[in-house]
């Protein structure tokens, strides 16, 4: 009797496994990012199995962030990782994305490179600046920085490139300044010769990043959408648990070691339970309506936006 019962126990265990890899398999999510390091748990939850565990299957395509709205908008993907600013234009230029759950901050991930002749914002004025296109973290940076400085876009010449190349071009010689982020700003952290950084975002606190997902599919699939949510925090537990192996498995994605992973994270906070839900409390509101405004002066958006609230939903980190 006791040898059946063990053996009735088993079966229901396999069984039950075999159900959740079933819903892993039932429960697919296309989401777009990018190698930026505030990212990264993202890419932790799918490397380290915490995706499926959660009865995800999970697809992170990496996607530039000035097509990932359209990624979105053809339904590619169902979600997306991008900063704040850029779901406020998103939103406003027709491609409606609902906010779910704050990834990061930056604290100095995020800055802008120059030749070490340039002392302030003001000697920028002429100046060629290799920047993402509009409609990007960097864009906005910039026009951020620039705005807050009494300046603007039109102040400075504009040449399009993506973050990594606009550092990379910035080393070998090329522009007057580079918009850039992690782990790729580092490239001009560990090159002085080549200039310095004039301003980060522990100087203009504006690069925040969040997880959005399609309003019609958040609609029809709230469990998947907080089981993505889980997923992320159960990322950031990891990171405290196990550092060494998870910040080799984040390094991994952007070809960084586990160390040089680390220090370019060390210039952003990753944003837990209680983070979250005080940034959704009201910081999130109020700094999107600023950031429209900003991008409504860079010509990023041709009206403010008409409806905030709708651009987030809270349920998921309750």
């Amino acid at each position: 009797m006791a040898q059946s019962l063990v053996k009735l126990v088993s079966v229901f265990a396999l069984s039950a496994s075999a159900v959740g890899v079933a819903q892993a398999q039932d429960t697919k999510i296309a989401l777009g990012m990018s190698g930026w390091t505030g990212f990264a748990p993202l890419t932790l939850a799918d490397k380290a199995g915490i995706f499926k565990k959660n009865g995800l299957d999970v697809e992170l395509k990496m996607i530039p962030q000035k097509d990932r709205h359209l990624a979105l908008a053809s339904g590619s993907i169902q979600c997306a990782a991008t900063t704040v600013e850029t779901h406020v234009a998103w939103n406003a230029n027709g491609v409606p994305i609902t906010q779910i759950f704050q990834m990061d901050k930056s604290y100095g991930a995020d800055g802008i490179a120059v030749r070490n002749d340039v002392k302030s914002f003001a000697d920028l004025k002429g100046k060629t600046v290799a920047v993402s296109a509009p409609g990007t973290a960097p864009y906005f940076g910039l026009a951020w920085m620039l705005s807050k400085n009494g300046m603007s876009m039109k102040d400075v010449k504009l040449v399009s490139l993506e973050p990594q190349p606009a550092a990379q071009a910035f080393v070998a010689g090329q522009n007057d300044a580079a918009m850039t982020y992690e782990p790729y700003l580092s490239t001009v952290r560990a090159n002085p010769q080549a200039g310095k950084i004039l301003a980060t975002t522990l100087d203009y606190p504006m690069v925040m990043d969040t997880v959005g997902c399609d309003p019609k599919w958040l609609k029809a699939n709230p469990k998947a959408a907080a089981a993505l949510t889980k997923s992320y925090f159960d990322a950031l537990e990891m990171v405290k648990a196990e550092p060494a192996k998870a910040n080799e498995l984040m390094g991994s994605a952007v070809k960084q070691s586990g160390e040089a992973f680390a220090k370019s994270s060390a210039y952003l906070r990753w944003q837990d339970h209680a983070a979250n839900q005080k940034f959704f409390a009201g910081e999130i509101q109020d700094f999107m309506k600023q950031a429209a405004a900003i991008l409504l002066e860079a010509g990023v958006i041709r009206k403010l936006p008409d409806d905030y609230s709708a651009m987030v939903d809270t349920q998921f980190i309750k």
